[in-house]
């Protein structure tokens, strides 16, 4: 890359907490972070935020009048950016990106009833549950006024902000960016649309997400809220805590909505991309989309042994430990990626034994990300 981009700030509230230490604990356990709650008709498995983030989002809501209006998609976004990001000169020129795939989910189902209940809707309604005013509020709360926008490209939303982070600071735009995802679906009706189209896990045992389990026969998705950002700079200082030194982005051709190819088309480019621009044969880890899905999983799979060959690099994800976030899923794994490059330790996935011996430094991590629409995204991060 023409100038190198550095990641001086991370920060997630998921069920892993609400601190980095708390956060690496959890990867450490290693027990999945699922509960049973009825949402819809039945009890299933998912994935809430822990309750010392919970405790933080509420202090977060109640810090201001206009919070308690907004959408819980929002309020993650605002408290994981508010984390991740330390001002220290006014005059920076500060872009943000933050997307999510589903957006204001819980607020506009929630208006949409009182619509059919009463045929008349809030004032609030449409200005709340716009995707745009993601990125909107993590710029109010955070006291930035330059540029901010949001987007959905399904559950490579995270990623592809940290594209748009990357192009700003590349072509002088924006000294810093703060680019994440955010998403709060845990919802009956997004609970439905996914058992709809037969993701959803049915198992009984709290291993409930079989990521990368990629001799299974049912699937086994199960849905986690996050929100997640990044703060990326030009340049490499004293705060960087990893290196961004590769990255591609690719899309296939559909053959219906939620497709993918058998050998994930647009995982064999884009990694081919990110392998490319970092000028690299192999990295040391690759974290995977790997949704716990039949198709989803064994595809990328299939992906990374046509483009590895036989130096297959190590292979994990963090779904099995937390579920599928959509728009912030990408963005969480990057965070895992960091964490592993300053703790120099490997997080192991259990339903995959890597064949690869664990190198004494861990020095470069892939991270991957697809979505509806055969949208693939691969980023290369490295120690500073």
């Amino acid at each position: 890359m023409q100038h190198p981009i550095s990641i001086s700030g991370i920060r997630s509230v998921s069920a892993l907490g609400n601190s980095t230490e708390e956060i690496w604990n959890n990867y450490q356990k290693g027990a999945p972070l699922f509960k049973k709650m009825k949402l819809g008709i039945s009890e299933d498995w998912i994935s809430e935020i822990s309750d010392s983030s919970e405790n933080a989002l509420l202090k977060l809501q109640g810090s201001h009048p206009a919070y308690a209006r907004l959408d819980r998609s929002v309020l993650l976004a605002m408290l994981s950016a508010k984390q991740a990001f330390r001002r220290t000169d006014p005059d920076l020129r500060i872009g943000i990106n933050f997307g999510s795939s589903r957006g204001a989910t819980q607020l506009l189902e929630s208006y949409h009833e009182t619509f059919l209940k009463s045929g008349s809707v809030s004032a609030y309604t449409s200005p709340t549950t716009t995707l745009g005013n993601i990125s909107s509020w993590v710029g109010q709360e955070l006291g930035i006024d330059g540029y901010a926008s949001g987007h959905s490209a399904t559950c490579s939303t995270a990623l592809h902000g940290v594209l748009n982070g990357i192009a700003w600071l590349q072509s002088d735009m924006a000294d810093m960016f703060i680019a994440g995802g955010s998403e709060a679906a845990l919802t009956p009706f997004t609970l439905a649309q996914m058992k709809a189209m037969k993701l959803y896990s049915s198992s009984e045992n709290v291993m409930a997400c079989e990521s990368m389990r990629f001799q299974k026969k049912k699937n086994s998705m199960v849905l986690g809220e996050a929100g997640v950002a990044a703060v990326l700079e030009r340049a490499v200082s004293e705060n960087t805590l990893a290196r961004i030194i590769g990255y591609g982005v690719a899309s296939e051709k559909l053959t219906h909505n939620t497709s993918i190819s058998e050998n994930a088309d647009c995982f064999q480019r884009s990694m081919g991309k990110a392998l490319k621009s970092a000028g690299l044969e192999n990295v040391d880890v690759v974290i995977m989309h790997a949704p716990g899905t039949v198709k989803g999983d064994l595809a990328e799979k299939n992906a990374i042994d046509l483009v590895f060959g036989t130096k297959l690099p190590l292979l994990t994800t963090n779904k099995w430990l937390i579920g599928h976030s959509f728009g912030a899923s990408g963005m969480m794994s990057m965070e895992m990626g960091v964490l592993m490059l300053q703790h120099n330790k490997f997080i192991e996935n259990p339903f995959f034994e890597n064949a690869r011996h664990l190198p004494e430094t861990l020095r470069t991590i892939m991270i991957n990300a697809v979505g509806f629409g055969g949208n693939a995204v691969s980023i290369i991060i490295s120690k500073p």
